[in-house]
């Protein structure tokens, strides 16, 4: 399938690619993979008059430390965060969370950024990034204003980026000494999770001091797993204790249904995996001590 007729440009810096936005407003759409916006220009089901690339705007592809917290650019791509020393020193989750996105071309070319903001809630990086405490920084005419990964994700396929707006990066905050994982079942040809849960866990002595869940693909927007949170904290983290939390998994949650599960399997594949992740980060956790 082809595309309708539409003009391309590759603005060299965030200047340059707010004044574009501003200039072609509706017309417009940012482009940093492709993976998502590409095929839905293929089936006209978007038909930008102007395709903003951001491909050589460098400082969208940083990773770096920025007073104390890990500053991932907005344009990185999955096998960039995947390989990066920085990530995997500060927080590991993240780094195994890139390894599950899609397969290797699709790595080397998709951006954490682009994944976010299209807000697909099959994506894997909502959960990581919501587990992880994240901030996200959008840049706009008006200046950069700084959105908290819970207030992130608005419903199916809608960020809190607005259509003046670029996301320019995403902040982790420190967690100090703790245990991470991140685990799916993906549907086999997209990659896409059916179920993913990003579990960090911090202890002291032998409680569980910090927990912080982030679930994907069962509900119609990603979200954090607060039930499950409240019920592990304080606790041994035995295994009667991760079974009683991770029970509650899907609380409060209204579950997709599709031709690759029903709700019924999508809240019980949630109260696994999240059992599975707990105890990963669990053990993780527990050799950093």
């Amino acid at each position: 399938m082809i595309p309708a007729a539409f003009d391309y440009t590759t603005p060299t810096s965030m200047d340059e690619a707010l004044s574009l936005l501003q200039q072609h407003g509706d017309e417009a759409k940012i482009l940093t993979g492709g993976h998502s916006l590409i095929p839905l220009m293929k089936l006209r089901l978007a038909q930008p008059g102007m395709v903003i690339d951001l491909r050589n705007v460098s400082e969208l592809r940083t990773i770096e430390m920025r007073d104390g917290s890990l500053h991932i650019g907005a344009a990185a791509t999955h096998d960039a965060v995947q390989q990066s020393d920085l990530v995997s020193s500060h927080c590991p989750m993240l780094a195994a969370c890139a390894s599950e996105i899609g397969d290797l071309q699709v790595r080397n070319v998709g951006t954490i950024g682009g994944s976010v903001v299209h807000a697909d809630p099959a994506a894997d990086w909502p959960a990581a990034l919501l587990a992880a405490d994240a901030t996200f920084e959008l840049q706009g005419p008006d200046g950069k204003r700084q959105v908290p990964a819970v207030d992130f994700f608005v419903s199916m396929m809608e960020s809190a980026t607005q259509e003046n707006e670029i996301l320019t990066g995403i902040t982790v905050p420190s967690a100090g000494p703790h245990g991470g994982s991140y685990l799916k079942m993906k549907q086999s040809a997209s990659g896409f999770a059916i179920c993913g849960v990003a579990a960090m866990v911090t202890m002291d002595g032998d409680k569980v001091a910090k927990a912080r869940i982030g679930i994907t693909g069962v509900a119609d927007v990603p979200y954090r797993g607060t039930a499950v949170e409240a019920a592990l904290e304080g606790t041994a983290g035995t295994a009667d204790d991760v079974a009683s939390a991770a029970a509650q998994a899907a609380e409060g949650r209204m579950a997709l249904e599709d031709l690759h599960a029903t709700a019924a399997y999508r809240t019980h594949l949630a109260t696994v995996f999240c059992k599975r992740a707990i105890n990963a980060a669990l053990a993780s956790a527990r050799q950093t001590q």
